[in-house]
């Protein structure tokens, strides 16, 4: 059967030629949203964990995070390759020399076929582009976060930075030879459906190769559980949702590959919707409505903007 979307794995299966798992690595990073570089508290939606494990502020090193999760990948596939993805916060907010430390101690890990990295627009420098270059396994591409292409919510969620920075940031990233994964974020606060697909419409311009979306959580410790708890906010339905990421999908260029459909919340810090925690739940259902109302990715583009030339 086809796929209504372009799914990460079997892409990264097709490229490797065989299966591929993302492990997430607990870099120790910050965020100049938060450390007053730009501001303090960071973004509404954000807490004061990231999304870090807290293993770097433990003492556990990238190596040894690895290798816990690929010893439990080789139980099952003797052969199992992985990709290492260096999150919390953004990984490239320290200075250039902090990320090329980093970036050493995963060369020669067992299974690794590649790495990713989280950053901001606003993080990224030549230096920095130079290390990224010269990492000692193939940087794949970088997870930024975009959010919203406009401006006026940026503001209102403490972003930090604005869309016309995620764009030349794009720009960069394409001429240095890295593909970008976007996240955006369905249901912020003063958005509409139309906001929404002007967001896609605006990745869909730009050298994009990945997107994550994200429903809107309010978790636990962030600025956005107080506005929720006052009743300041609104989030989407469990059905609102549904129908926002079947329109993402829909209004979608073809050629980007969905490496996530909607968040997930952290153990233990979901305070709200409710549904989120379901994730199984949401995703069939997502599915669904993408079968009855026939809908594949980039079917309500034009034709002649359904891929990237």
């Amino acid at each position: 059967m086809h796929e209504p979307y372009r799914r990460l794995a079997p892409w990264l299966r097709q490229r490797f030629g065989t299966a591929v798992r993302v492990i997430p690595l607990d870099s120790g990073g910050s965020c100049p949203n938060r450390d007053g570089t730009l501001g303090r508290g960071g973004c509404v939606f954000c807490n004061p964990h990231g999304s870090g494990t807290g293993l770097a502020a433990r003492g556990v090193g990238l190596r040894e995070q690895y290798l816990r999760t690929y010893e439990h990948l080789t139980r099952r596939h003797s052969q199992a390759r992985a990709i290492a993805y260096l999150q919390s916060y953004s990984a490239t907010h320290k200075p250039a020399r902090h990320l090329a430390a980093q970036l050493a101690e995963l060369r020669g890990l067992p299974g690794l076929v590649g790495i990713t990295v989280g950053t901001r627009p606003d993080t990224l420098d030549a230096d920095k582009w130079a290390v990224l270059r010269a990492a000692p396994e193939p940087v794949l591409w970088l997870e930024m976060g975009l959010q919203s292409a406009h401006d006026a919510t940026l503001r209102r969620i403490h972003r930090g930075h604005d869309a016309a920075a995620f764009a030349r940031a794009c720009d960069a990233a394409q001429a240095h030879g890295f593909g970008v994964c976007a996240h955006i974020m369905a249901g912020l606060p003063g958005e509409t459906l139309q906001h929404w697909r002007k967001t896609l419409a605006f990745l869909n311009d730009l050298p994009v190769t990945g997107v994550k979306f994200h429903n809107l959580l309010v978790v636990r410790g962030s600025i956005l559980e107080g506005l929720w708890r006052r009743g300041s906010i609104a989030l989407l339905s469990r059905a609102e949702t549904i129908h926002w990421i079947v329109e993402g999908i829909a209004f979608l260029r073809a050629d980007i590959i969905l490496h996530r459909l909607t968040a997930d919340p952290a153990p233990g810090e979901l305070i709200a919707p409710g549904f989120a925690a379901d994730k199984r739940g949401l995703h069939a259902a997502i599915h669904l409505a993408l079968r009855e109302q026939r809908i594949h990715q980039g079917c309500r583009l034009p034709a002649n903007t359904q891929e990237l030339p």
